[in-house]
């Protein structure tokens, strides 16, 4: 089944580029120059869309706020595109909810090969059980949903996609980098600390009452459980 792929860029030879290529690989490809347009795009084919392309600079509203608002309303896979490498970009993309970022002018291969990576990614998600649940904390791959103490936790896409590998594995002990390989990817070049970080976001959403749940194994790395001495 061919997957659907929204290109948002306001360069046209970049589009027509870009919109070409994918077409090749066997992509449906959508297309919006400006955020207005990329936001009206998104809700006319919501349901439809596999995957988003999105350029960082943007007529109209910026690809930080399209993204901003589309998190609002689901998890649907990002690359971010610019210009700029600038490591605070790339930071901002992903507490956004960037799934990936790409720098410009990139490798079509890389790109193409970093697509197939998060569309694997989603149907492996796809085909986990609908229901995960250790103690009193569930969280439904289904709707992409979290719940403690039948109260719903808003996550982020990465806290999200942690917080699934921690309970997928729940009661083993998971090093940084099996966290970081999985969860950010094996090509993710940035600090290691970032599991740290964001280890300690889902504790502030998921271990506000107790018995808490996410617990550091000194020297190791994390583990899940309801139980953990």
């Amino acid at each position: 089944m061919s997957h659907t792929i929204l290109i948002v860029e306001d360069e046209e030879a970049v589009i027509t580029y870009l919109t070409s290529e994918l077409q090749f690989e066997g992509y449906t490809v959508l297309n919006a120059t400006d955020g207005p347009a990329a936001l009206a795009t998104y809700e006319s084919h919501r349901g439809q869309l596999d995957l988003i392309l999105l350029d960082w600079m943007l007529p109209g509203l910026d690809g930080l706020e399209v993204l901003r608002r589309i998190r609002k309303r689901d998890d649907l896979p990002v690359i971010m595109m610019t210009a700029r490498d600038y490591v605070g970009d790339k930071v901002a993309g992903l507490d956004t909810g960037a799934d990936d970022y790409i720098t410009k002018p990139f490798d079509i291969e890389e790109l193409l090969a970093r697509i197939r990576v998060i569309l694997r990614h989603q149907r492996g998600q796809q085909r986990q059980p609908q229901q995960l649940r250790v103690a009193d904390l569930t969280l439904d791959t289904a709707a992409r949903q979290v719940l403690r103490h039948n109260g719903i936790i808003q996550l982020t896409q990465r806290e999200y996609d942690l917080l699934l590998c921690l309970m997928q594995h729940a009661g083993q002990t998971l090093t940084r980098d099996e966290l970081l390989d999985t969860v950010w990817g094996v090509d993710f070049d940035g600090q290691p600390n970032i599991v740290d970080v964001y280890i300690r976001y889902l504790r502030h959403k998921v271990d506000l009452v107790t018995p808490h749940l996410i617990h550091t194994v000194r020297g190791v790395g994390y583990v899940l459980s309801a139980d953990y001495r």
